[in-house]
């Protein structure tokens, strides 16, 4: 069950916790699949709102149970807040008085003082962000939600953005100048406004008017919507609407302010004599019928039960138009996506084929340098081989010489022993040579003739 939605990105369900049967509030916030989309909310500021929230405990602001991701969302477990918007709630009131007003401002305070304290600015006060716990009692509980613009001001760091809803954004937002604590109390006295009279102080006709409008603060207490306000109330907002922050009410001044602590009757004794003390509530039932597109413009609250499950219908239709629209979107970024990836795809295969085919032809290159050489070398081998036969047949030739000349040394070898040994018969005298000597004669020249057939050339 739809309980409301939460920015552009956000979606909030009520839910139950099984194991307690506790009821919640699941507030579905889309993440930034890629950075450069610009569906979703990016990591980054999911995570300063939950840093926020796991920060905050105070009766009048929404508190945060648990947290859960998964695929394409983070789930924040919130406080189910089932009693709407306070606005709706005034409006089906036929009269308010400024001691219900002032009630119900004091409780917006409250709760803004004690964010102020941690140094935290809300900057999206607005009349939908003020919800009730529940509505079945006079003064009905008032619970601030929705921290997604939520911002922790630290000392000596400046810090500036455009963002917020232009009817309740303060100058210093339109003019892109330093933000603080103050922004907040501006939107405090628009609300304080609008509560008061039904109408809009800076609303134009455009957003470029609106904002004009703002950054002159041009305003004025109408006497047709102010007729039954107290100067207290007017001084309340015109100390609240100032341009200048540093002049403009802090927190703690704003709940100090006679119109906040005053107990008892407000008005003058003129006032109180000619005129009830009670606020009339039907142009805050036309602002508040105007603030709900899916409402007829021209319907009042004397019949709103009657359109309930209209609009509640309505409602879901929208609901399913905006999950068309944002599944056609989807769609269209994955279409984007696969495009995107396809075209780099399709130059990183052109840069691979063209690598390939660059060290293809330096293959070829490299194989035709070494056919090359290989018919060299193969060349260079025949020769060789060519020049060894040719060196082995001078060698066997030079071998034959050598054993012929080595039949000639023998030869003569034995004829020197037999001529040797014929002298030696010969000749018996003392002083012919001594069979020693004979034989070493003989020795050497066996000798010699081994070596001479021994070495090869």
């Amino acid at each position: 069950m739809s309980v409301g939605s939460d920015g552009q990105f956000a979606i909030v369900k009520k839910c139950r916790e099984k194991s307690t049967g506790l009821e919640y509030a699941a507030k579905f916030i889309k993440k930034r699949q890629r950075q450069a989309s610009r569906r979703g909310v990016c990591r980054e500021e999911i995570e300063r709102e939950v840093s926020i929230l796991r920060q905050v405990l105070h009766p009048n602001v929404i508190t945060l149970h648990d947290v859960f991701e998964n695929r394409t969302d983070v789930v924040l477990i919130l406080e189910l807040v089932s009693g709407g918007e306070l606005f709706d709630f005034l409006a089906q009131k036929e009269s308010l008085s400024e001691e219900e007003a002032t009630s119900f401002i004091k409780q917006i305070l409250e709760g803004v003082n004690y964010l102020h304290a941690k140094k935290i600015a809300h900057f999206d006060l607005k009349p939908e962000n003020i919800m009730l716990l529940d509505k079945n009692i006079p003064i009905p509980h008032i619970k601030l939600i929705d921290f997604g613009l939520a911002h922790e001001i630290e000392d000596g760091v400046e810090f500036k953005n455009i963002f917020g809803t232009p009817e309740f954004v303060a100058p210093e937002i339109v003019n892109y100048e330093p933000l603080g604590l103050e922004a907040d109390m501006w939107s405090i006295g628009v609300i304080t406004y609008i509560l008061l009279s039904g109408a809009s102080p800076f609303l134009g006709d455009t957003k470029q008017e609106t904002l004009a409008n703002i950054t002159a603060v041009s305003y004025n207490f109408d006497e047709e919507f102010f007729s039954q306000t107290s100067e207290l109330a007017k001084d309340f907002i015109r100390k609240l609407l100032v341009k200048e922050t540093r002049k403009r009410l802090t927190i703690q001044e704003a709940l100090r302010h006679p119109w906040i602590t005053s107990k008892g009757e407000i008005r003058t004794p003129e006032q109180r004599k000619t005129e009830p003390a009670q606020l009339k509530t039907e142009r805050l039932r036309e602002y508040t019928l105007k603030c709900h597109s899916s409402m007829p413009p021209d319907n009042t609250y004397v019949n709103f039960e009657r359109f309930a499950c209209v609009v509640e219908d309505v409602a879901r239709v929208d609901q399913g138009c905006r999950a068309l629209a944002g599944a056609r979107d989807t769609i269209q970024d994955d279409v984007e996506t696969l495009v995107s990836i396809y075209n780099e795809k399709e130059a990183w295969y052109r840069e691979e084929s063209e690598r390939a085919r660059h060290d293809l032809s330096q293959l070829r290159y490299e194989f035709r340098k070494v056919e090359s050489s290989k018919k060299l070398l193969q060349e260079d081998i025949r020769a060789t081989g060519s020049r060894l036969g040719s060196t082995a047949r001078k060698l066997d030739h030079l071998q034959a010489q050598f054993e012929a000349l080595g039949q000639e040394l023998l030869a003569d070898l034995e004829w020197l022993q037999e001529l040797v040994g014929g002298f030696q018969l010969e000749s018996g005298s003392v002083d012919s040579p001594s069979p020693v000597c004979c034989q070493d004669s003989s020795e050497c020249l066996g000798e010699l003739l081994n070596r001479s057939c021994s070495e090869e050339v």
